[in-house]
C-alpha cells in the first residue's frame, strides 16, 4: 500500500504545489481565516471525502475510515499566516498588504490535503481511521489547538503526527527528535508608572524611561545569573516604548518580552524573578509598576514510540536523509495535542541547495523549496500507515 500511496502522491505533486501557491497568494491572519477553511472544505467536497467545517471555530476535519477496524491516527496541519509585508518576487506572492505566509503553513496545508486525497482511494485497504485536522490560529495565543481539542478532535485518537517545513535543513532532510523538541513560551508586559514633568526640573519627577531602561538591563541578568547553565532558557525583550519629546520627562514606560523554557519549574521561577526585578528596579527611583503575564504554549515533547515510526518511515525514502536534532527554542501549539495523546512532530527540510539564500521563518523574503512538499507528504503518509498496523 505504501508503494501505491507514493505513486499517487507523485502524480498529485503538481496539484499539491498549486494548492500551496494558492494559499500563499491568499494568506489570512490567525483567527481571521475565512477563505482558507472554505477552500479546504471545497477541496474535500470535490474529492468526496467526509469532512466537518467550523470545528473549534474555524477548523476543518476530514475523516478517512478504513474497511477494517483499527486505531485512529490523526494528522494536523496549521493554516494561518503572519502580519508581515512580503518582499519576495514570487509570481504567487501575497495579494494582501501586510499579510504573508512566512512560516510554511501554506505548505503544511497542501501536503496534508494531498495526503488525504491519495489515501482516500485506498480506504478499503486500511485497518483503522485517519483523521485529518486542519487548524487555524497557531501563531497567536491562546492558539487554535485548544479550541480544536475542546471541540473533540482527539476523541478516540490513538496517535497524532505533524510536520513543519524548515529552511535550516536542506531539502531531502527529515529532522526528528525524541522527548523535548520545542520550548514552552510565555509573554509579559510591564508598565512602569513614574511621575512626569519638565526636563529642566528632573528632581521633581520619577523618570519612567530611566527606570524602564534599567529594568531592561537588569532582566538580562536573570538567565545568566539565576538559571542553571545546563537548563535551556531565553528571556527576550521585544519592545520598549517611553517618552514623546526631548524636554518632557515621561511618567510611563511599556516593556514587552517573553520567556522560553523546557522545565516547568524553571518556567514558574522565571515569572517570579521577572516580577521581583521589576519591583526592586522601580522602587529604586520611587516608581511603581504593573505586570501582566500571558501563558503561552507548553513545551513540545515527542513520544518515543511514535518518533521511532517517523524515523523508520523517513529512512525508507531513497530521496530523504534522516537527521536527529537538538532541542529548539521555538514553540508550537501542537504541544497541546501531545499532552493528550501520544504522537510526534518532525521537520521537513525545505532549504535550497543551489546557493540561494535560505531566509528563516518570519522573514519577509522567506521562501521554501517546493520539492519538500512531496517528501514531507510521503513521510507523513508512511508514518500513518505504520501507525495503523496492529501492534504485536
Amino acid at each position: 500500500m505504501q508503494t501505491q500511496l507514493f505513486e499517487a502522491l507523485e502524480q498529485f505533486e503538481p496539484t499539491m504545489i498549486a494548492l500551496r501557491r494558492d494559499f500563499h497568494r491568499h494568506p489570512e491572519l490567525s483567527f481571521q481565516e475565512v477563505r482558507t477553511p472554505e477552500r479546504i472544505a471545497n477541496f474535500y467536497a470535490e474529492q468526496g471525502i467526509p469532512h466537518e467545517t467550523a470545528v473549534g471555530g474555524r477548523g476543518v476535519v476530514a475523516t478517512i475510515e478504513g474497511k477494517q477496524p483499527g486505531p485512529t491516527i490523526a494528522v494536523r496541519a496549521d493554516f494561518d499566516a503572519l502580519p508581515l509585508q512580503e518582499e519576495t518576487t514570487l509570481a504567487f506572492r501575497s495579494i494582501h498588504p501586510g499579510v504573508m505566509h512566512a512560516c510554511g503553513h501554506d505548505g503544511h496545508t497542501a501536503m496534508v490535503m494531498a495526503l488525504a486525497a491519495t489515501l482516500y482511494p485506498l480506504r478499503d485497504q486500511l485497518q483503522g481511521t485517519i483523521r485529518i485536522i486542519h487548524q487555524h490560529g497557531e501563531e497567536v495565543f491562546p492558539g487554535g489547538a485548544i479550541q480544536m481539542i475542546e471541540a473533540g478532535v482527539l476523541e478516540g485518537v490513538d496517535a497524532i503526527f505533524a510536520t513543519h517545513l524548515e529552511n535550516d535543513l536542506s531539502v531531502g532532510t527529515i529532522g526528528f527528535r525524541e522527548g523535548h523538541t520545542l520550548c514552552a513560551i510565555d509573554e509579559f508586559e510591564i508598565i512602569v508608572h513614574g511621575q512626569g514633568g519638565h526636563a529642566q526640573a528632573p528632581h521633581k519627577t520619577r523618570d519612567a524611561l530611566v527606570a524602564g531602561a534599567q529594568l531592561v538591563c537588569n532582566l538580562q541578568h536573570l538567565v545568566s545569573r539565576r538559571v542553571d547553565p545546563f537548563e535551556p532558557a531565553v528571556l527576550a525583550i521585544g519592545s520598549f516604548h517611553a517618552g514623546t519629546a526631548p524636554n518632557i520627562v515621561t511618567g510611563e514606560a511599556r516593556i514587552v518580552g517573553e520567556i522560553r523554557t523546557f522545565n516547568e519549574t524553571l518556567r514558574h521561577q522565571l515569572r517570579q524573578e521577572v516580577d521581583l526585578v521589576a519591583k526592586t528596579t522601580c522602587a529604586g527611583i520611587g516608581a511603581t509598576y504593573s505586570i501582566d503575564f500571558t501563558t503561552g504554549y507548553p513545551a513540545l515533547w515527542n513520544h518515543p514510540d511514535e518518533t521511532k515510526l517517523v524515523q523508520e518511515a523517513a529512512s525508507f525514502l531513497p530521496e530523504a536523509s534522516v537527521r536527529a536534532l537538538t532541542p529548539m527554542m521555538a514553540a508550537d501549539d501542537f504541544a497541546h495535542y501531545l499532552t493528550h495523546v501520544p504522537g510526534s512532530y518532525f521537520f521537513t527540510g525545505s532549504g535550497y541547495t543551489d546557493g540561494r539564500v535560505n531566509y528563516p521563518q518570519h522573514h519577509p523574503q522567506y521562501e521554501i523549496n517546493e520539492q519538500a512538499l512531496l517528501i514531507g507528504a510521503k513521510t507523513l503518509g508512511a508514518t500513518v500507515l505504520r501507525a495503523l498496523k496492529p501492534k504485536d
